[in-house]
């Protein structure tokens, strides 16, 4: 049904359909009985899927990656759709309206989509308080289990865990990006439940700049000392490119492990366009940007591999690149993941992607 459906939208504008699309997602969750019948359809849960990471108890581990929903405006409807967690964002101070459209497009033949959306939001002020509203008006239990409690919050056994992918602004230099990143901390607080620094979109000049060591540490390092004088301090994440050498992998290695970060997120998009199916003409006439999808899997399970046997188990890495199935999935977990996110192949595989991906790995 889906294929169907897909080539249909396929004919249209890659970043309206997914407007389009949304809207008509939520439009229907609405509807409180629609939205359960949804949620029965689409949601699966077993108990090999839950899993315990950096204090936080998720549903299960396919979660969906930041730039889908990066306005936490559909929350709702990506929980009924199965997914354990989502990332919004990115997230930067000042609202910005990123680069010029068109600014995503797709590689069908790849099962690739390449973006240069240039981290397009609301901004913090407004993000945070769509999310402390959601928060007040999320769902109740659909069983009898008791609340638990996370970091000090209450918090209901079936709610999506949230994550708040964090970034700067394109006006601002690189030398002040860490105030950036402190105000959007700060802000976003009370109503994310992890933290993910972003450093490595393409898509911003001059941001890879700031995961060169010096940089990082003092985003990172400032941010971490905010943490610790909180009450509950929260998980704290980095995001990080594919494209970087083993060196340089081995820098992040060091870095976080001596500002103690919580986990590592691997990988961002790329800028390679080595190994292409699409004819390189139409590749190139649609110009700079990030590459995801199919393309990007076996990088992206070459950093996990190389990360996961560094940390030797001390710091969880969230896999990303190229999961559009099950197999996928349990070849992150295999190299050493611990929860896995899928962005590109919701596009590719359709709404049922978490349950069709929860279902499998349950086998």
């Amino acid at each position: 049904m889906y294929k169907l459906l897909r080539s249909i939208l396929f004919r249209f504008n890659t970043e309206a359909v997914h407007h389009f699309s949304m809207g008509c997602l939520s439009a229907v969750c609405k509807i409180s009985f629609l939205r359960k019948i949804l949620s029965s359809q689409f949601t699966f849960q077993h108990p090999s899927l839950e899993k315990k990471v950096f204090g936080l108890k998720f549903n299960n581990i396919v979660g969906l990656g930041a730039g889908f929903d990066k306005n936490a405006l559909y929350l709702t409807e990506l929980q009924a759709l199965g997914f354990g967690f989502v990332e919004i964002g990115t997230v930067t101070p000042r609202p910005q309206s990123g680069n010029d459209q068109p600014r995503l497009f797709r590689l069908p033949k790849d099962k690739a989509l390449i973006n240069r959306m240039g981290f397009n939001n609301d901004g913090v002020e407004v993000i945070a308080k769509r999310l402390g509203q959601w928060r007040k008006e999320s769902l109740p239990l659909t069983d009898n289990r008791q609340p638990t409690s996370v970091n000090g919050q209450r918090s209901t056994v079936n709610q999506i865990i949230i994550g708040g992918n964090i970034g700067k602004n394109k006006v601002t230099a690189n030398e002040d990006a860490w105030k950036d990143y402190e105000i959007c901390f700060n802000a976003l607080f009370d109503v994310v439940d992890y933290f993910v620094v972003n450093v490595s979109s393409p898509n911003t000049p001059g941001l890879r700049e700031l995961q060169e060591k010096d940089s990082l540490h003092k985003i990172l390092s400032n941010l971490q000392t905010i943490n610790q004088l909180k009450k509950y301090p929260k998980p704290l994440l980095l995001k990080i490119a594919p494209d970087l050498t083993n060196e340089q992998l081995d820098d992040i290695v060091s870095l976080a492990l001596e500002v103690k970060l919580d986990g590592l997120v691997a990988t961002n998009t790329t800028i390679s366009r080595e190994g292409l199916s699409t004819p390189s003409a139409e590749v190139a006439a649609i110009g700079m940007g990030g590459l995801s999808g199919k393309p990007v899997q076996k990088r992206s399970t070459e950093v996990v591999t190389y990360l996961a046997k560094q940390l030797n188990g001390r710091i969880p890495i969230i896999a990303s690149g190229g999961i559009f199935t099950g197999a996928d999935a349990n070849e992150k977990l295999s190299a050493g993941a611990t929860l896995v996110q899928v962005w590109t192949g919701f596009v590719y595989e359709g709404p049922a992607i978490a349950k069709r991906i929860c279902k499998e790995l349950s086998q």
